[in-house]
């Protein structure tokens, strides 16, 4: 894996002065850095079904946003100015743009989220916005100028397909050129223009809110459940009062809520196999030709083995979880199996008899490969 942008004592500085504080412009972050993806190679992603892809145009004032995925033509076809193509998830599908995304092993995975490209022609942008989130901006090729500032007006334009800020009041003016990175908080206003045909790598994470995490784990927690009886009231006497909920009826709901319990642990697992759970686009596509076990052994202890893109493993003090699944390790493969969560990666070696089974498993479904 390639080395974190930011290491040691910088990572920290960031950390501790920048993140969830403040914007920071770090001038020439990679240095050389022109981007990833050719045009082309981004079309080749939006005409793709599994994609997530968007183009947003402004034409006379006013904004439009379509959904992909697109045909070839309609694409080639975009006018000379204002209009940007973006593509979500790219790090799912191109190698090096899972390499970018790692380079942030500063944070912690579960906070990772994906790398969407914004290829612009000259005067597109998406408006001037907030985002809840954590983001990076990386400049590929060409040169976009970016306006930020903290407000508390959020009021948004009515009647328009985007999330335009009424009023924008931006405190800091900077022009990004290739490698030039500008991390921005959430809930920072800002927007990005392209001064010339340019592209950008928006790297972002995750952090769901209170009440997005609670019906998650209300679905969870229904999913899990297994609570045996029903209700019943043989000393039912007649009533003057049909519609009136009766207390006995009110008792027993109290009661029966109240055998719903759960712990730390139980939480653990929800947030380990939540934030695995592969997105509704992802498939995994096992090897062709399977080697034997005995081969895949060998050959991993040669060559190493290493995570596919799309695959998510985390693991907490007990369990390990891939891909939305939750496992307790054999005794004795703990090491290895955390080396390869946190690395992605196993360099060459012996492969642990007690984790062989697993890795093997995880190979013949596609979720890590022989190097």
């Amino acid at each position: 894996m390639r080395r974190a942008l930011f290491g040691g004592a910088a990572a920290a500085r960031f950390l501790s002065g920048y993140w969830q504080k403040r914007p920071l412009l770090v001038r020439q972050a990679i240095p050389g850095f022109r981007g990833l993806l050719s045009w082309e190679d981004l079309v080749a992603l939006a005409v793709r079904d599994d994609v997530e892809s968007r183009l947003v145009r402004r034409e006379r004032g006013r904004w439009t946003l379509v959904h992909g995925p697109f045909r070839r033509g309609d694409l080639a076809a975009l006018p000379a100015r204002n209009w940007t193509l973006l593509v979500q998830g790219v790090n799912l599908h191109v190698a090096a743009a899972d390499a970018l995304l790692r380079r942030f092993s500063f944070v912690p995975w579960a906070r990772l989220d994906d790398v969407m490209v914004s290829y612009a022609a000259p005067g597109g942008g998406v408006g001037p916005h907030v985002d809840s989130y954590d983001v990076f901006l990386l400049q590929g090729d060409g040169r976009r100028r970016w306006r930020i500032g903290r407000q508390r007006d959020l009021a948004l334009r009515p009647g328009l397909p985007l999330r335009i800020l009424e009023r924008f009041h931006p405190q800091h003016d900077c022009v990004l050129e290739s490698g030039d990175m500008l991390y921005l908080p959430p809930d920072m206003a800002h927007d990005g223009v392209a001064l010339d045909a340019c592209s950008t790598y928006s790297i972002g994470f995750r952090a769901p809110s209170a009440q997005d995490l609670a019906t998650a784990f209300l679905d969870w927690l229904r999913d899990t459940l297994a609570l045996d009886g029903r209700y019943r009231d043989p000393d039912l006497a007649v009533t003057r009062e049909p519609a009136r909920i009766g207390r006995d009826l009110i008792d027993y709901a109290s009661a029966t809520l109240a055998r719903i319990d759960w712990d730390r642990r139980s939480l653990g697992r929800f947030l380990g196999v939540t934030l695995t759970e592969p997105k509704p686009a992802i498939a995994f596509s096992p090897p062709r030709r399977a080697l034997s076990r005995r081969a895949f052994v060998s050959r991993g202890a040669r060559a190493g083995l290493r995570l596919d893109s799309r695959t998510q493993l985390l693991y907490d003090a007990s369990h390990l979880f891939v891909n939305g699944q939750v496992l307790v390790p054999p005794a004795g493969a703990w090491t290895g199996l955390r080396r390869l969560a946190n690395a992605r990666e196993l360099a060459p070696g012996t492969i642990a008899a007690p984790a062989a089974d697993l890795l093997y498993r995880w190979y013949r479904d596609g979720f890590l490969h022989v190097r």
